[in-house]
């Protein structure tokens, strides 16, 4: 699936986020700028989150639960491994009551659940995108239309 500017990309997030239920791991692979946080963004607004909705670069997991699931937004670029994540009671949020998005999974492989959805963004130029989905586990084909 391909997208032209942030805006598209949000829009596929909105409806993606329309197909998701509780207990739902999606995660974003992609390089820095390949659009994780817009489509996290557009995911936060299609489950009726209000307000900013910033990459928790800093803190791991910002956790925004005024919307019609919670979400769980992840970022484990800087964990050196699943012990960190274990430690900040990880657990209770994948697959739990709400949807859980992880930015850069790669770091904490073993913390990745068997069943989920694995979203790869490829920039194509300074707009585009080719966005990729593997469902992984059993995790249902959500028929996401262009």
């Amino acid at each position: 699936m391909m997208t032209h500017s942030p805006a598209e990309t949000r829009a596929l997030g909105e409806k993606l986020a329309h197909l998701l239920l509780p207990g739902d791991v999606l995660l974003l692979w992609g390089d820095l700028g390949a659009g994780k946080s817009e489509l996290t963004r557009g995911i936060a607004k299609g489950l009726d989150i209000a307000g900013p909705i910033s990459s928790p670069s800093f803190t791991i997991m910002n956790v925004y639960d005024e919307g019609r699931l919670p979400l769980y937004h992840f970022d484990w670029y800087r964990l050196q491994s699943s012990e960190e994540l274990y430690e900040m009671g990880m657990d209770e949020y994948l697959g739990g009551d709400g949807v859980a998005v992880i930015e850069w999974p790669g770091q904490c492989p073993d913390a990745i659940p068997e069943k989920c959805l694995s979203i790869t963004i490829e920039p194509q130029d300074d707009e585009t995108r080719c966005i990729l989905f593997d469902y992984r586990g059993g995790f249902r084909n959500l028929k996401l239309e262009a």
